[in-house]
């Protein structure tokens, strides 16, 4: 599979789903309008896009547009790629009906569909067996070891990782793990939770 280096940022979660079946990539969904009134996330985009770039993929329909230029705005530009699917009439298999314009969504379109249009907005891609990954990254492992998920008091860790990291509270462990992957170094990650926690063990 390929993988892009860039963050994506969709819509919603069949969006993402339908992204992370056509490339490997970190993807971030606004929740719809939802990034209106989510500092916290709109904060965690900022970041993400100075640290490793990101490509706004939205619906054609007018939603999809104001979301795109409410991220405009938010964003400095020059960490910013915009993506575009084609106009494809059709409805999406879960919906009865068809959307409002008649056209289909991020979420209806074919792995090569996505493929093209990240292409298009010049995202970096890397085959798989040539990706340049983190020599020592973070891990599910190193999660469970730090206290921060699978054990008695994990979500309080997690809490107040994510409040020091000025982070969404509603971060899933696994996506926290994305995120920290590309912010920190596993050394970075492991000296601020011996700052911010007790009791670690050292490797």
């Amino acid at each position: 599979m390929l993988k892009v280096k860039e963050v994506i940022v969709v819509e919603g979660r069949y969006d993402k789903n339908t992204v992370s079946q056509a490339v490997d990539a970190l993807v971030i969904e606004t929740s719809g309008f939802g990034i209106y009134n989510d500092s916290e996330k709109a904060d965690l985009l900022k970041r993400l896009a100075e640290k490793r770039g990101l490509i706004i993929l939205t619906d054609n329909d007018g939603a999809g547009f104001m979301i795109r230029g409410y991220l405009k705005g938010l964003l400095d530009n020059k960490f910013v790629k915009h993506a575009y699917i084609p106009d494809i009439k059709g409805r999406e298999k879960r919906k009865r009906t068809p959307s409002k314009e008649g056209k289909l969504g991020v979420e209806g379109m074919d792995r090569d569909v996505i493929i093209g249009a990240l292409s298009r907005a010049g995202a970096t891609f890397e085959e798989e067996s040539s990706f340049v990954q983190a020599t020592d990254p973070i891990t599910k492992s190193d999660m469970y070891t730090l206290g921060l998920s699978g054990t008695a008091g994990s979500a309080e860790r997690r809490l107040k990782l994510l409040r020091h990291m000025e982070l969404p509270e509603r971060l899933s462990a696994n996506g926290l793990l994305d995120v920290l992957n590309v912010l920190y170094t596993r050394t970075a990650f492991r000296e601020l939770c011996f700052m911010l926690f007790s009791n670690i063990p050292e490797d």
